[in-house]
């Protein structure tokens, strides 16, 4: 059976997101288009979205000169972090969906870990 590029990433998602529930914490999760890149804060029971930040708002954007690079996942990361330790959560696990820990995601990561939250 040959997977695709695609179903082989969400293989590896859904390996990170079942260790990632048994840790028992609110998971920092990332998806990534080529115009967008998103990020999402879940409960640990994955039942309710704590917060959210992507370069589709309007917050985000401002200042940006694109928002599919590196600057602009750098302002995702901080957005997230600013909301999500405004609503009490400082400790999450970094779910990045699959997606190699390289370019955007490793910035949004870096970004979040420098304005507050610990994972």
């Amino acid at each position: 059976m040959i997977l695709s590029k695609k179903e082989r990433r969400r293989r590896r998602a859904v390996k990170t997101r079942e260790h990632i529930r048994n840790l028992g914490i609110a998971r920092l999760t990332v998806h990534r288009t080529p115009r967008h890149i998103y990020a999402q804060v879940i409960d640990a029971a994955g039942a309710k979205v704590i917060a959210s930040a992507s370069t589709l708002q309007e917050a985000v954007r401002a200042g940006l000169k694109g928002t599919g690079n590196v600057e602009a996942a750098k302002a995702v990361g901080r957005a997230i972090a600013e909301r999500t330790r405004a609503v009490g959560v400082t400790r999450v696990a970094f779910d990045r969906a699959g997606f190699q820990y390289h370019g955007r995601v490793k910035a949004l990561a870096e970004a979040a870990r420098e304005a507050g939250l610990e994972f």
